[in-house]
């Protein structure tokens, strides 16, 4: 059966940010912002490791730091040598200079937006979030929203909002990453919003936007679990299920940027209504609010309906640890689906870790013991145990650290990527 460990948020690495990637994995990218990014990876690296693990001749090192500390981005830092005394001679490593740039991550989803400012070595200087009414908003008070947030943690963090470089944006729903458009979202009341465009005009900073599945996937890419791993998935379970899937350290997207959505594979030919539109969605069965629906029948809940839906999912899981059978058959039934869906992953991808993420994973009965058994027994018996299963009950924050890591992706690229050498020629 796979191994299940919950992760607290204090547990991860906190030495460098973006990812571990193998040493010459990717010669496709530019050999400068290979090195930047190693150097940014972890944190600190002296001019002769950076050689050794890249492969190049320690001249070219020397010449292409030297010019990206004449630009700003990298600078010289004394660090003592490993095995030595204090009294030893601190040695040069390279590390960024991280307040040459900033960035922001902003989420925005049904229950509450949030925000982080961070340096351009990824260290967190502000954060803030906003609660809001779940209901889906117009496109100028979605615009309105994003504004507040900017202003706020970036006065929070002293830095002037029409400085930063770049602001990433995550909401839920189907999202054209490469061209910033949001086909549905229950946030926006509107189709086929070209967001990045209409944010950029009203805050005046580059934006990227992405689907949050793919914040949360990234985050753990650039400051979690994922960082050494090449190959891993990611399922958020909240007020949807998303899915967001790394494929040799990158995110895969899809041909249209529209892939992995897990929540939207069906379970069941017209089953239960999915808040897309459609029916037997897995989502329909696992969601905050199909638990809720499911709730409100067997508990008798309906004279309840002014309470949110968070409250309303305290008061089942209450139910249900106190022994309430009908409650904890609606667990049950929604980690049985969740059983079938992973399985699916695993059978489609075969990831070397799953990644349960999710204010929801509080909810020990999606994951218990019968629903991994399931999804052991749902996969295809390859005579290897199935992925590890890892399990980050973690807050809103880390959507926007996801968001943030999208944005120094976007900068780092338009400073140092292979688009900005074709520019060149």
């Amino acid at each position: 059966m796979a191994q299940i460990r919950t992760i607290p948020q204090s547990a991860q690495p906190k030495k460098g940010c973006g990812p571990l990637i193998d040493p010459l994995s990717d010669p496709s990218r530019p050999l400068r912002q290979q090195i930047f990014e190693r150097v940014r990876a972890v944190g600190q690296i002296a001019r002769v490791q950076l050689s050794k693990e890249l492969g190049i001749s320690p001249a070219s090192v020397t010449t292409i730091t030297s010019e990206l500390i004449e630009t700003g981005i990298l600078e010289e830092v004394q660090t003592l040598r490993d095995a030595e005394s204090s009294r030893g001679r601190p040695a040069v490593a390279l590390g960024v200079r991280s307040g040459t740039r900033h960035v922001v991550g902003i989420k925005l989803s049904d229950r509450e937006h949030t925000a982080v400012l961070v340096d351009f070595a990824g260290n967190l200087i502000a954060g803030e979030a906003i609660e809001r009414t779940p209901d889906a908003m117009e496109l100028d008070a979605l615009l309105n929203a994003a504004a507040e947030l900017l202003s706020r943690v970036c006065a929070k963090g002293g830095v002037e909002p029409h400085t930063i470089s770049a602001l990433g944006l995550g909401v839920p729903g189907f999202v054209d990453s490469e061209k910033g458009i949001v086909h549905w979202s229950p946030v926006l009341t509107e189709r086929h919003i070209d967001l990045a465009a209409a944010l950029r005009a009203r805050l005046a900073v580059p934006v990227v936007v992405d689907n949050d599945a793919n914040l949360v996937t990234l985050a753990e890419l650039w400051f979690g679990a994922g960082r050494a791993l090449s190959d891993f998935a990611v399922v958020t379970i909240e007020h949807g299920v998303g899915m967001g899937y790394v494929i040799n350290h990158r995110i895969y997207r899809g041909a249209r940027g529209m892939g992995m959505e897990l929540g939207h594979t069906k379970v069941q030919l017209d089953g239960a209504l999915c808040r897309c539109g459609q029916r037997g969605c897995l989502e329909a069965y696992v969601a905050d609010y199909a638990l809720v629906r499911e709730a409100r029948t067997a508990l008798n809940l309906t004279h309840k309906e002014t309470q949110s839906v968070a409250t309303l999912l305290e008061s089942l899981y209450a139910h249900a640890k106190g022994g309430n059978s009908a409650a904890r058959s609606i667990f049950r039934r929604a980690g049985r689906y969740l059983a079938l869906g992973l399985s699916n992953v695993v059978n489609l991808f075969d990831p070397q870790l799953i990644i349960l993420s999710g204010e929801r994973m509080r909810y020990d009965y999606l994951y218990a013991k019968e629903t991994m058994a399931e999804m052991q027994e749902l996969s295809l018996d390859t005579g290897r145990d199935i992925p590890n299963i890892e399990i980050h009950a973690w807050g809103d924050l880390l959507w926007a650290h996801g968001a943030a890591a999208l944005a120094l992706h976007d900068v780092t690229e338009r400073l140092l990527g292979s688009s900005r050498e074709m520019a060149a020629q």
